[in-house]
């Protein structure tokens, strides 16, 4: 049996009485059938929100889907709609730590992801190997002070002739240029290893050790031209007292960049996130 096609939307714009029978009352007269719908109402902002999916009827997905978003235009909505039948093209940048690329990597392999992870970009060489052991194409970009600007055109030209539809950051120890990020045109996603906004750059560890916190965190989030700032994804925490050293810190919490990141890259391929100012909704 064919696996099921759906299409999916995401939503949003000004609240008003009615927004939920609209939509479900039109993909009821196109004969779909919803299999999932959520809303969710920022009252103070006058917000409405809402991803649903259906069934389309065979042979009206291209049609369905472009008639759905002159649909939610003429109500006032902005609109995202995909298929679930997509395989979104994914590219890892990593640099020396391998524990998030090998996590990614074995999820992939495992089938847990909405798309295909079609290569690794790496400053490093590091883990060119394990990479062509997943079979999974290197490309080896070095990146300095003063070869950054050719370095990072050199990854654009990648990523166009890769097709890559996101950019995931699995500890990669390069800030992103602010010109890089106007150009790349596709979402990027960033592991942070600490619990944003709390000790955002470089050693959050020793700069949570160094205050004696009791928690500590991971944050997954879109990367944008201000650091450690993009609106945030997921995050996890993970309790800690005055026994642990930075060591210990570092153990614990790689084991939560791990986690975090691999379900927001789940979420962001799942059609599940919608960006909204430096916010996300998130349909979990």
């Amino acid at each position: 049996m064919d696996s099921l096609v759906t299409l999916i939307a995401l939503l949003h714009g000004p609240d008003r009485p009615g927004l939920v029978a609209r939509v479900s009352g039109w993909i009821f007269e196109h004969g779909g059938n919803i299999l999932h719908a959520d809303q969710h109402h920022d009252h103070e902002a006058g917000v409405f929100f809402q991803r649903v999916e259906w069934e389309p009827q065979p042979g009206t997905l291209d049609a369905d889907a472009a008639a759905f978003r002159a649909f939610a235009a003429g109500l006032g909505m902005a609109v995202q709609v995909t298929s679930s039948a997509s395989r979104p093209r994914v590219v890892m940048f990593v640099s020396k730590a391998d524990h998030c690329f090998h996590d990614l990597a074995l999820r992939w392999q495992a089938g847990e992801f909405a798309g295909e992870l079609v290569a690794v970009v790496g400053n490093h060489a590091d883990l060119a190997g394990v990479a062509r052991g997943y079979g999974l194409p290197f490309h080896h970009i070095p990146v300095t002070a003063e070869t950054k600007a050719a370095a990072e055109a050199q990854q654009l030209a990648l990523l166009r002739e890769l097709g890559a539809d996101l950019v995931v950051l699995a500890r990669y120890m390069q800030v992103l240029s602010a010109d890089f990020l106007d150009k790349i045109g596709r979402p990027v996603i960033n592991i942070h290893h600490s619990f944003l906004p709390a000790f955002a750059g470089g050693r959050p560890y020793h700069q949570a050790h160094a205050r004696g916190v009791k928690l500590i965190g991971a944050t997954a989030h879109y990367a944008t031209r201000d650091l450690d700032e993009g609106p945030i994804i997921h995050q996890d925490t993970a309790r800690v007292t005055h026994r642990h050293g930075v060591e210990d810190l570092i153990r614990k919490g790689r084991d939560l960049e791990k986690t975090v990141l691999a379900q927001a890259v789940r979420w962001h391929l799942g059609g599940r996130v919608l960006v909204y100012g430096h916010k996300t909704v998130v349909f979990d």
